[in-house]
């Protein structure tokens, strides 16, 4: 500001004899050094520098016997917030001279009653400070503030090597006590995913296992975009990040869309070939780390997935288009920042591996998993030899008969109660089969328009859905006998006549 006068006081007297353009070239010059708006300049220049206030007004003062009074009043309402102790001056002043707690002078009172909540703060800081209880940020907070937030429309489609991190607990109904947790890593631009179990919740320890998965990504680690979870948000994972050179980013709090593509992970990925038991201690975690060795490969190399490309909102309806869908590997290959040595070796792989193998493994790595994890009398000590390559191959053709194959999958509770009513085609039932073998394109109505003609009365219109299931299961057999042969419980021999549908 003296700067400024001084200035001012140089180019006021020249500015006043100036001729009209004279005075738009000092004032350029003078709006160019200062800043200023020129209007401003303009009357700072016509009028001069003129004299400045520079003794501050007097501050309301407060006597010793009014800062003691606060005290005693601070103590009394259990060392509350100047805000809060501003509202509460009045009750608390009123009921303690109700009680012979407190006499107050008058004039002291009156003070009391009129500091504001700044003044109340300042005059107890000493207090506060001497007292040791002030509230303290967490250290989470600190390296919170100091990281900067990436949303999901932030990432403008990156390289490989920008990853999203999450965390899966395993802990089953309960959170209490030591439990496995999953560290999932996703990339942006390949959705390339890795996966590596934590025995516990230590910032140290992620960081060994963050870098034993980097050795394994072929490509390097760019970009880390985490939640707010304080395992992420820490002193130790910020260091090892700037080490590293890996930007370090996170998503807003509570705003799980931030982080959608390692949040589809975790439940398509980990929910889906882990599932939701609990886990716990060294022989889960190992076995749950040699699962992972299978499931990275089968995921990355024979596991294709959409990918977002835009999304528009028209009132209530979203219009979603997608890519075309492809595995992370071929997505990778065809990157054109992926250097030729990377494809030639992601190339490789894939020759190498073997898809019905690596399913197999995962099955038995699932399967004594699972037994670790429910703690049966037969759990596997070790790792327990899977079943030959060829009888697993062989049991792929009906495994869909019976039901969830992945053991992991929680079974689903039993029906509560059947049938309660009597099959109304009981007594037709073999004849109605004998119809569908001769004719099995025919529909629900011309069987039951067939059955009214013959039994007149007796099969009402309103039974149509019973016969449209019993027929859907039957077809579903027919289609089954079409597919692999015999073993069927119908004869499959009944030709359609062209055109028709079955």
């Amino acid at each position: 500001m003296a700067t400024r006068d001084e200035l001012v006081a140089a180019v006021a007297a020249r500015y006043g004899l100036s001729t009209r353009a004279e005075k738009k070239a000092i004032l350029d010059e003078f709006t160019a050094v200062t800043g200023l708006h020129r209007k401003h300049a303009m009357r700072l220049l016509r009028s001069g520098p003129g004299p400045r206030e520079t003794v501050r007004p007097a501050r309301r003062t407060y006597t010793d016997a009014t800062r003691e009074a606060l005290v005693v009043i601070w103590e009394a309402s259990d060392r509350v917030c100047g805000k809060r102790l501003k509202a509460m001056l009045p009750l608390l002043v009123e009921g303690m001279e109700r009680h012979s707690h407190l006499r107050l002078d008058p004039g002291v009172k009156e003070q009391l009653l009129a500091m504001s909540s700044a003044s109340i703060d300042r005059a107890l800081r000493p207090m506060r400070e001497s007292a040791g209880r002030s509230r303290r940020r967490p250290p989470a907070s600190a390296v919170r503030a100091s990281i900067p937030v990436r949303t999901h429309q932030d990432w403008n489609n990156p390289p490989p090597g920008f990853m999203e991190a999450d965390l899966v607990l395993h802990c089953g109904t309960a959170t209490k006590g030591s439990y496995l947790q999953t560290l999932v890593l996703t990339d942006i631009a390949t959705g390339w995913t890795e996966c590596a179990p934590l025995l516990v919740r230590e910032q140290r320890l992620l960081t060994q296992v963050l870098d034993e998965v980097v050795k394994m990504l072929p490509f390097p680690l760019l970009g880390l975009d985490t939640d707010n979870d304080s395992v992420f948000m820490n002193e130790t994972l910020q260091a090892w990040c700037a080490e590293a050179g890996v930007e370090f980013t996170r998503c807003r709090p509570y705003r799980k869309n931030d982080q959608a593509w390692v949040e589809q992970k975790n439940g398509a990925v980990v929910r889906c070939i882990v599932g939701y038991r609990r886990l716990e201690g060294l022989e889960a975690a190992a076995c749950l780390g040699r699962l992972y060795a299978d499931v990275r490969r089968f995921v990355n190399f024979y596991q294709p997935s959409f990918k977002l490309v835009s999304k528009e909102r028209d009132g209530a309806k979203v219009r979603k288009r997608h890519q075309a869908p492809a595995t992370p590997c071929q997505r990778l290959q065809a990157h054109p920042q992926t250097p030729s040595e990377t494809k030639s070796e992601l190339k490789g792989m894939v020759q190498a591996l073997d898809p019905v193998r690596l399913l197999r493994d995962i099955r038995s790595g699932q399967a004594a998993l699972v037994a670790i994890a429910d703690k049966v009398a037969a759990a596997p000590s070790g790792k327990e030899d899977p079943p030959p390559l060829d009888a697993f191959l062989a049991g792929m053709r009906t495994a869909w008969q019976g039901g969830e194959v992945r053991p992991t999958a929680l079974p689903k509770a039993k029906q509560k109660r059947g049938r309660r009513r009597p099959d109304p085609f009981a007594a037709v039932d073999s004849q109605l089969r004998d119809w569908f073998l001769a004719e099995p394109w025919r529909t629900s109505c011309e069987f039951l328009d067939r059955l009214q003609g013959e039994h007149p009365g007796r099969y009402p219109d309103g039974q149509i859905r019973t016969l449209q299931r019993r027929l859907k299961i039957w077809r579903m057999e027919h289609a089954h006998a079409l597919v692999f042969g015999s073993g069927n419980k119908l004869d499959a021999h009944a030709d359609a006549p062209p055109g028709a549908s079955a």
